[in-house]
């Protein structure tokens, strides 16, 4: 077994199973996001390509999760390429925004792979098959049926690796999160990703949403 393996095999799940209900009558009746319509809301699994530019980055991710988390009462996995687990979950929570119903999976510090939390440290966005186990294990771990799993983002990953090697890894995340029959959402810098990529994606996906704003 390796140690990637070793060190995540143990997620549990137990932790959710109260929370997630006390979760949903506290975030009950909380104001509704826009930004998903309601053929996407209705949906209970979905895969959508968000597209955005930098100015509107941190507070479209937000968004999507206060959708997921406050509105949804949804739990699921946040995996995040560009900002360290501490800060993305100091970001949420100072937007009221419950990340104990969240596995935050950290590529963005360069660390030894561990489990602390609610987080699974990668150490780095270049160890991709570690990711995807960390992926696999994290939303195995979560007991509901309904969940979801973003990945923040794209683009970030064209800096650690090959283009060939992004691409082929977002056909690979695109097939699981249709196997996980999850909510997913991949975020992505428009002007930082190839557009033969946001192509592709784009006709994988349920729906693709524009979150550029004004130039």
């Amino acid at each position: 077994m390796s140690k990637i393996n070793q060190i995540f095999e143990h997620v549990e799940n137990q932790r959710f199973s109260s929370t997630i209900e006390k979760a949903k009558d506290f975030h009950r009746g909380s104001q509704k996001s826009k930004i998903f319509d309601k053929e996407v809301k209705s949906l209970k699994d979905y895969l959508i390509l968000v597209t955005v530019d930098a100015k509107n980055y941190q507070k479209t991710a937000i968004d999507i999760v206060r959708s997921l988390v406050n509105e949804d009462g949804t739990p699921g996995v946040y995996v995040t390429l560009n900002k360290p687990y501490d800060i993305m979950q100091r970001i949420l929570e100072n937007n009221s925004i419950d990340t104990r119903l969240i596995i935050f999976i950290d590529a963005a510090s360069r660390t030894e792979a561990k489990k602390v939390g609610n987080c699974l440290y990668i150490g780095s966005a270049e160890k991709l098959s570690d990711m995807s186990v960390a992926m696999d294990q994290a939303i195995k771990a979560i007991p509901t049926a309904e969940k979801f799993l973003i990945f923040d983002s794209l683009n970030t990953l064209a800096i650690f690796n090959k283009q060939a090697t992004v691409a082929r890894f977002a056909h690979f995340l695109t097939g699981k999160i249709r196997e996980w029959k999850v909510k997913g959402i991949i975020i992505t810098l428009e002007r930082e990703t190839e557009q033969a990529l946001l192509d592709e994606l784009t006709q994988f996906s349920d729906a693709r949403i524009d979150m550029g704003g004004e130039a």
